[in-house]
């Protein structure tokens, strides 16, 4: 499998990874879909210097003329943020097409995955999971983000779900692909903008030494799959509860009301809710989005200390 043909591995990404060094991979759908410019340029410079100052190397991934990318340039994340929703959105199904037609592809959670097992990254922060939709008994729409959990050896450090999905369905549906719900020094799942959802994960781990244990012994045990690390918004950021959910609430029965649907949906909602909470919701993304920066910096250097 010539892998090299289709994937651009930035020089201090590749030396790291080669080394044995700490390297954490990010998306880059946050960046073109997630906010709008130059905010969201901003937010994702600042999530690698979070990344630098705990002490490992940041690579976010993306889709630039068909070349996959372990690993922008500040010019290629300016190019994201400033043409936005025009980059496709790239899931797995998505991804040899894009390639194949030379196409530009922000990075979703699943493909952002790929492309890091492809360059050798064991670990990968984001905002939150994609999981099962509300409805989705008749819908079916489960995001492909679950799939790749169950398939790909990458640790993805999250603020849990994003709070729009129906949480208990979206646990139960990684239960059955076997892969560990980690909380960081909690019990309780994350709900992405709240510390908690009343939901038990299937962990807790309190030290970035022990995650990376954990993640080092998934691997030398040959086991297939991904982590989930759940890591709680900081406190004085997370929202109210009543706030948010009555937020959701209003824009999945808009989003349900236009014929919303599919990979249209999340953004959808995101934004609508960030409407409706006055900025708030986005402040906090953002903040989360930090929080785990660091949090999977930190794990990485303790993995890349295990031989």
């Amino acid at each position: 499998m010539k892998i090299e043909k289709y994937l651009d591995i930035a020089p201090e990404v590749a030396e790291a990874v080669k080394a044995g060094k700490p390297v954490v991979a990010l998306e880059s759908t946050i960046i073109s879909h997630g906010m709008p410019y130059p905010q969201n340029v901003e937010t994702a410079l600042n999530v690698e210097k979070v990344i630098r100052d705990n002490g490992a190397i940041p690579a976010t991934i993306a889709i630039i003329g068909g070349r996959l990318k372990a690993g922008l340039s500040r010019d290629e994340i300016e190019y994201l943020g400033k043409t936005g929703s025009g980059v496709t959105k790239v899931s797995r199904r998505d991804l040899p097409v894009i390639v194949a037609k030379g196409m530009d592809g922000a990075t979703t959670v699943a493909t952002t995955m790929i492309i890091a097992a492809m360059a050798g990254i064991k670990i990968f922060a984001t905002g939150g999971i994609g999981g099962v939709h509300r409805g989705a008994q008749q819908t079916f729409d489960i995001s492909a983000d679950l799939e790749e959990l169950a398939m790909t050896n990458v640790t993805v450090v999250c603020a849990g779900a994003k709070a729009i999905l129906d949480l208990p369905l979206t646990l139960e549906y990684l239960e059955t692909k076997g892969v560990p719900v980690i909380g960081y020094g909690t019990k309780e799942l994350p709900a992405f903008y709240t510390r908690t959802s009343g939901l038990s994960v299937d962990y807790e781990i309190d030290t970035p030494a022990e995650l990376a244990k954990t993640i080092f012994v998934k691997h030398e045990l040959g086991m297939n799959g991904g982590i989930l690390v759940t890591n709680p918004i900081p406190e004085k950021y997370s929202m109210d509860p009543k706030v948010i959910n009555k937020a959701i609430d209003e824009a999945i029965a808009e989003a349900n009301a236009k014929g919303i649907k599919g990979k249209e949906t999340t953004p959808f909602l995101l934004a609508k809710v960030k409407e409706i909470t006055g900025g708030d919701s986005l402040d906090s993304n953002i903040q989360l989005v930090y929080n785990n920066a660091a949090l999977a910096a930190r794990t990485a250097v303790e993995l890349s200390k295990m031989k």
